[in-house]
């Protein structure tokens, strides 16, 4: 099987590639190959390599700084991506995709935790609506595509918020846990005592570590038809913000204090999927919190640290 993993130098493209590589062949052009932005290179190299499967990961990501500093970018560029990614496989006659959505295309005051059948059905945060709006462009592209043609197999996947090897630690790019992993990093490294961390701390968020989100892949893959047309892939439980804190700080032992910034947006109060279905699809997340930080925090060090 010929597998194309568009985004595969990104964080979850990497620890897909990693995961796959010994077991199917992947292509992995990079964005100077395949400009997913460009509808017509988009079809030119899709009816060229003719893949057997699609999974989708590309995409312009980021904190919450990130996304309502560049709106424009966030929503534009994903929504290229997405559209010209979906139409470019049903013109290439691709029969099954995996196309990655977002726990951010859910309403903002939805109760938690997060079915599938809530998208669409209020509000979205509005901090990342951008994003979230191109999440939501694709995935009802796929559902379009599998009612209108029924021999499509064009599934999305809503992960929760992902973190682990080859992550982002840039401060203005990366999403929370590498950056809080960098920020108590550097801490405990100049001796600081205290460290700053936006709102309230009180914000509850779901992070699967990527390496297990492949361990997914590589399941869903064995069983692609049996798969949901529309997939939370999560961990069922989440912690706050200062539990994520505490926890990075534990690892990285550090033992300085925490001082809340009220004056900072902290984005929803809680984003947490259901993952009933992914239950009864019968696949479960194994690793805990702690262990993927350790595994983060070892790849920070041997990659950035200095």
């Amino acid at each position: 099987m010929r597998i194309l993993v568009t985004g595969s130098s990104g964080l979850v493209g990497q620890n897909i590639v990693d995961k796959l590589n010994n077991e199917y062949q992947l292509l992995c052009p990079s964005s100077h190959e395949l400009n997913l932005i460009d509808s017509r290179s988009t079809n030119i190299f899709l009816k060229k390599e003719r893949p057997d499967v699609i999974i989708h990961c590309a995409g312009i990501v980021g904190g919450i700084q990130a996304n309502m500093n560049e709106p424009v970018r966030f929503l534009s560029d994903n929504a290229y991506m997405g559209l010209n990614i979906i139409n470019g496989a049903f013109k290439a006659d691709i029969k099954q995709v995996i196309n990655l959505g977002s726990s951010c295309m859910y309403p903002r005051n939805a109760k938690n935790p997060l079915t599938e059948e809530m998208v669409l059905q209020g509000e979205l945060e509005p901090t990342n609506e951008g994003y979230a709006i191109a999440k939501i462009m694709t995935e009802r592209l796929c559902e379009y595509y599998n009612k209108q043609y029924p021999d499509l197999q064009y599934k999305t996947l809503i992960p929760c918020n992902l973190y682990g090897r080859y992550d982002k630690f840039n401060p203005e790019h990366s999403h929370m846990i590498p950056s809080v992993i960098r920020k108590i990093h550097l801490a405990k490294k100049n001796n600081e005592k205290i460290v700053n961390i936006w709102g309230s701390g009180k914000a509850r968020r779901e992070f699967m570590y990527a390496g297990d989100f492949a361990d997914f892949i590589r399941f869903a893959l064995r069983k692609f038809t049996k798969l949901p047309d529309l997939l939370n892939v999560g961990l069922g439980y989440d912690y706050s913000i200062k539990e994520y804190y505490q926890t990075v700080a534990k690892v990285l032992g550090y033992t300085g204090a925490f001082n809340y910034d009220l004056t900072k947006p902290e984005g929803m109060k809680q984003k947490l999927v259901d993952v009933t279905n992914l239950k009864e699809f019968g696949w479960e997340s194994q690793l805990t919190l702690e262990e993927g930080i350790e595994k983060t925090y070892s790849y920070f060090k041997k990659e950035y640290s200095r």
